[in-house]
């Protein structure tokens, strides 16, 4: 019964895109694909839990490389051998493309209604012993409950881009500049002579202290001194005894 893709389904395996899911198996899921040219394809994943698993997914890949040598003269030998012993059904799908480690797929062209990639998930679930006839109690996987494709683990990064030689030029050149303009400063700060003049300091600042404005004073009159004829101290006076008759200015 085809279904829609859920969460956690690839969109594509390989070089195959899927579609669909065609068939929940308990080793793992069948998908409905296209190859690049255009053919549907049934593609077969393990389950998580199956891939985990090292005799699981060895059954798996064996499975697929088995069916794989049915081509060519030698192979028609070995799928004759096969079929009798068993190992291959009658009715397996040729192989398109498959790929093994960790998480193993296989890619067979689809017939509706037809063998598809299921029949390589048969093999990898058994139950009692694989001597002879299997007889025993039977028993359960721990996976059998997964239903998480295996996917393959992503690509590694990108290395980081190399750099130009002229970028490794300019880059160099601008790191020695930075170095040389450090190297002057430490110099500078640690390597100062001491008999450089300091720089002068500041002139304290002018105190204006007021003084009183001068008090005007008025002179005293100048007495005259007299003469000859008068009174007085007995000095000259400026005036001629003759001038004025001897009674001096008026």
């Amino acid at each position: 019964m085809v279904t829609p893709l859920q969460y956690g389904d690839p969109p594509h395996v390989g070089p195959f895109a899927l579609q669909a899911r065609l068939q929940t198996a308990p080793a793992g899921l069948v998908y409905l694909g296209q190859a690049p040219d255009g053919r549907v394809v049934s593609v077969a994943v393990l389950s998580s839990g199956a891939a985990l698993d090292a005799a699981a997914r060895d059954r798996f890949v064996t499975a697929i490389k088995e069916a794989q040598s049915r081509t060519g003269v030698r192979g028609w030998g070995a799928s004759l051998v096969d079929r009798v012993r068993g190992r291959v059904p009658p009715d397996t799908p040729p192989v398109l493309a498959m790929q093994g480690g960790p998480a193993p797929w296989v890619a067979v062209p689809y017939l509706p209604n037809g063998p598809g990639a299921e029949r390589f998930l048969d093999p990898v679930t058994v139950s009692g012993t694989l001597i002879g006839q299997r007889h025993g109690p039977d028993f359960a996987h721990y996976w059998l409950g997964d239903r998480t494709p295996a996917l393959p683990a992503p690509p590694a990064p990108p290395p980081p881009p190399v750099a130009t030689r002229r970028s490794v030029v300019l880059a160099s050149t601008l790191l020695a500049t930075l170095v040389l303009a450090l190297l002057l400063v430490v110099w500078m700060l640690l390597f100062r002579g001491e008999d450089e003049p300091e720089p002068p300091r500041p002139l304290p600042n002018t105190q204006f202290v007021p003084t009183p404005p001068p008090e005007p004073a008025s002179p005293e009159p100048q007495q005259p001194t007299p003469g000859p004829s008068g009174g007085g101290d007995g000095s000259e006076s400026p005036w001629p005894d003759d001038l004025f008759d001897g009674r001096g200015p008026i």
